[in-house]
């Protein structure tokens, strides 16, 4: 499991970065675990060394959290055999984008969205806090890639079956 983050900021980054250290303190990377593991070994009790390694799995669960990439903010990703360009602002998309991808996700929106234009889906969340909106779950455990959205409250707004279909191949011969 993989949440990506969407966004053009460092939003995420803080947030995982407060998170980790109220779990383990002032250096939670991965670096400063042979620090905080000497120190509880040295002198820890059992009940101290069991709590560093259940913060510790919970700082390495943080890692699923992740943003698109900084240097252009967009990402290539494989939903079942369908591909999957997420770019922040759908401006940002390009010819090669749109001509490759079966699944277009974008960040940058008033309200979520789930549609189909052609062969291709396009969603988004839309901003965490709108109305029945801001977070998407693509899941394609199944034969079928099946897009969700969801509110900040938790609660599902829609969820719809991202059926591929498959351009028609013509051969023209002499």
């Amino acid at each position: 499991m993989r949440a990506i983050y969407l966004g053009a900021d460092d939003t995420l980054e803080e947030t995982v970065a407060l998170w980790a250290q109220s779990l383990v303190g002032p250096n939670p990377s991965d670096t400063g675990i042979w620090a905080r593991a000497a120190d509880v070994i040295a002198c820890g009790t059992a009940e101290q060394i069991d709590a560093f390694v259940r913060n510790e799995r919970s700082r390495l669960r943080l890692k699923v959290l992740e943003r698109l990439p900084a240097e252009n903010l967009r990402t290539v990703e494989m939903f079942g055999d369908q591909v999957a360009v997420l770019v922040h602002d759908k401006a940002l998309l390009d010819e090669e984008d749109i001509a490759s991808a079966g699944i277009l996700v974008y960040g940058k929106s008033a309200a979520p969205l789930i549609k189909q234009i052609g062969r291709r889906w396009f969603l988004t969340p839309g901003p965490l806090g709108c109305r029945g909106g801001g977070i998407f779950v693509l899941d394609d455990s199944e034969s079928e890639v099946v897009a969700t959205v969801y509110g900040a409250d938790g609660q599902m707004s829609g969820s719809e079956i991202l059926r591929a279909t498959r351009a028609t191949k013509l051969s023209v011969q002499e």
